[in-house]
């Protein structure tokens, strides 16, 4: 296992030593940007460390649109896509979205996004059709490596094991094989 950090706007600055990968907030529904971004990108970048990024889902938007935008403010590396919300819609149809979603993502890209989300998220049936995607389970109240996987996945490829004072997460795997996340199929 290799251990990473994710981030956003709400922490602007980031000490990266001891991360050997980072996720960085991007994007959120239709419109919305990080206004720290392109800041963490290039801290990431100067430390030497793998660079992600993530995109907050929002089930009421336009799963095209939201793609598209995602993709429009992004560069090279892994890439996530946050399924916690459910923006009032019901567990299939958050499913739907989230399936167009991540298949737009991937036709845009060339690159399958991991799944980030929550154990009871998943478990009332918002990530329905999701299982084969690779799974970034955020789980800081369980043991680092050691997460309860939620139905439909079987297994785990991210782990938040932390969030105090940041996001901590652990690969299931080699820095190498983390980065073949990002190359297009």
């Amino acid at each position: 296992m290799i251990e990473g950090i994710d981030v956003s706007e709400w922490r602007p600055s980031v000490t990266w030593d001891g991360a050997q990968f980072g996720f960085a907030r991007a994007t959120e529904g239709d419109h919305g940007v990080d206004t720290a971004y392109a800041g963490h990108r290039a801290a990431m970048e100067a430390a030497g460390v793998l660079a992600g990024a993530y995109h907050v889902a929002r089930p009421q938007g336009d799963p095209l649109a939201q793609a598209a935008h995602f993709l429009a403010q992004v560069d090279a590396g892994p890439l996530a896509v946050d399924l916690r919300v459910s923006d009032g819609l019901a567990p299939p149809e958050v499913a739907v979205f989230a399936r167009r979603l991540c298949d737009e993502v991937r036709r845009l890209a060339g690159v399958r996004p991991i799944i980030r989300t929550l154990r009871h998220f998943a478990a009332e049936g918002n990530c329905e059709g999701l299982g084969e995607w690779p799974l970034w389970i955020v789980a800081p109240d369980r043991p680092m490596g050691r997460p309860a996987v939620p139905r439909p996945w079987t297994s785990w490829t991210l782990h938040q094991f932390a969030n105090s004072p940041v996001n901590r997460d652990a690969f299931a795997g080699s820095l190498e094989e983390l980065a073949t996340l990002a190359t297009r199929e």
